[in-house]
């Protein structure tokens, strides 16, 4: 199944990057000759998907203005002879990008219902920007791949190991069953946002990337209104779980948290490595 579009929840503040982000988005901190962004973007075309909608707040414009064409500044480059500096910003020009505001922050699964309307496909992608991921296929082509192996509409989660006493951190997933010739993939028979340790039915906690069906969407309003206001994407898959089949693949490679400062210190050594 052909996935096209995709969502960039992008609209936090990065306050644990202050002063930085008073000035410049978090999302454009560089990871080797490229910002964080353009990394998820690079991956969503990798991936085959070139319908990509920004979620931003007030202040966050520098995000999207990164991938739009500049023809003066093409032509005073090009004057000097130096317009290959711009030659990486080509493969931007056949996405088409979408820009909508989260005016007031109410949860991961507010941010992405701000995309609701513009949504058209069956299955939507969800990027979020604290993860990147090393390895031959990135995060999303894996989750892709491991769709294609179902043949029917299902939910998938990218999933990673991560030391029990962190699963407070994570949203963690109870597994049913492995899949037959592939132990990655995994049916799931229940979602824990935030565990404690002790009460973490696994060790396998969802990390960044998401595979949804358009159903997800219509649900989101209703776990707000049971929530107190907060909208959780986890709570919307919890509340789809009887009638959705939910799947979890565990990523190959290493992930990269560029969600603090020292993760993201980390992440910059990382990447020249």
């Amino acid at each position: 199944m052909q996935i096209t579009q995709a969502i960039l929840p992008v609209a936090g503040l990065g306050t644990r990057f202050l002063p930085w982000t008073k000035a410049v988005p978090k999302e454009l901190l560089p990871i080797g000759n490229q910002p964080i962004i353009a990394h998820l973007v690079d991956e969503c075309i990798d991936a085959g998907i070139t319908d990509i909608c920004f979620v931003i707040s007030k202040g966050k414009e520098m995000i999207p203005q990164y991938f739009f064409e500049n023809p003066a500044l093409e032509e005073e480059l090009e004057k000097r002879g130096k317009k290959h500096l711009l030659e990486d910003l080509q493969r931007y020009k056949e996405v088409d990008f979408h820009t909508v505001y989260q005016d007031e922050q109410h949860g991961d699964g507010h941010a992405i219902l701000q995309a609701a309307d513009w949504v058209k496909s069956d299955t939507v992608a969800i990027l979020f920007g604290d993860d990147l991921f090393t390895s031959d296929d990135s995060g999303l082509t894996q989750l892709i791949k491991a769709y294609d192996l179902i043949g029917e509409e299902v939910a998938m989660l990218a999933l990673e190991n991560i030391p029990k006493e962190n699963t407070s951190r994570y949203g963690i997933v109870d597994v049913e069953h492995e899949h037959d010739g592939e132990p990655r993939l995994k049916k799931l028979k229940g979602l824990v946002e935030k565990p404690q340790p002790e009460d973490a039915p696994s060790t396998l906690g969802i990390v960044g990337r998401y595979l949804i069906p358009q159903s997800t969407f219509d649900v989101l309003p209703k776990v707000g209104a049971s929530g107190g206001g907060e909208i959780r994407l986890i709570d919307a898959l919890i509340e789809q779980m009887p009638d959705l089949p939910v799947y979890g693949y565990e990523c190959k490679g290493t992930r990269l948290d560029t969600g603090t400062p020292e993760g993201y210190q980390d992440a910059v050594k990382a990447w020249k490595n």
